[in-house]
């Protein structure tokens, strides 16, 4: 439990699903773990559930494509913690249409929030990571990467932050700052049933179509890919640099 201890650990998009979990495990590995998320009320739930199970977790409110909040809010951390040793660029939104009805808006917003937004919390963290000579940086990415029906904008975010990843892995590496992405496949998620509902059809529908396709014969859970994070985090994955791993219960989305 205590390997994270003293560690410091930003969670981009952390008050519900995936990005929560990550933030309950790395809290629970003994870190020092600050939510940023633009979401005030899912904010101040998420802090004080995470609170009441003995968690040493904090909210900021800020919105990551917004440079002035994002310093803001690191220096804030910086201030109370003194480092940031670990960056969870999690933080997304989805705005699915099939390519010929997207609108710019909605292309705009999934660029913006998924790659605009890790590229300044990036950019801001990682100038205090080389000071100390340590960081972990883990970016979600996602299977849609690979190309789906209906997400041309998120396929395309989540495609770019591989890109992201790799070339932060070669560009910082020589700091002690690794960098790495997580794809996941079908996690059962809020998001994900935004989705059924964008199909027409049922959550229960969509995870028994979803598990029919997955070789582990299971849908994912957000701790799933928390358990992936701590791994990435950790100070003995030292060697883990530019990688991507889809957990996804098999080798394809």
């Amino acid at each position: 439990m205590s390997h994270l201890q003293g560690q410091t650990a930003i969670v981009t998009g952390g008050s519900r699903g995936i990005g929560k979990a990550i933030v309950e495990r790395l809290a629970t590995d003994g870190a020092n773990v600050v939510i940023f998320d633009i979401n005030e009320e899912a904010l101040s739930e998420a802090e004080q559930s995470l609170q009441d199970k003995g968690l040493t977790v904090r909210a900021i409110q800020a919105d990551v494509t917004n440079r002035d909040q994002v310093t803001k809010a690191v220096q804030d951390v910086m201030e109370t913690f003194g480092s940031i040793e670990i960056l969870v660029n999690n933080a997304g939104v989805i705005r699915d249409q099939m390519f010929y009805k997207m609108s710019e808006h909605d292309w705009d917003t999934v660029m913006n929030v998924h790659l605009k937004g890790a590229f300044i919390m990036t950019q801001i963290a990682q100038a205090h990571m080389i000071k100390q000579s340590y960081g972990r940086i883990i970016n979600l990415s996602s299977t849609s990467a690979l190309g789906n029906r209906g997400q041309a904008n998120y396929a395309t975010a989540k495609a770019g932050l591989q890109g992201f990843t790799k070339t932060m892995a070669i560009e910082l590496g020589k700091y002690g700052v690794t960098t790495n992405a997580i794809a996941p496949g079908f996690i059962e998620t809020d998001m994900t049933r935004s989705t059924a509902d964008r199909l027409g059809i049922s959550f229960e529908q969509l995870i028994e179509a979803s598990v029919a396709k997955i070789p582990v014969a299971r849908s994912g859970k957000p701790e799933d890919i928390a358990n992936t994070v701590a791994f990435f985090a950790d100070s003995r994955s030292g060697f883990v640099n530019g990688q991507v791993i889809y957990v996804a219960g098999g080798p394809k989305a």
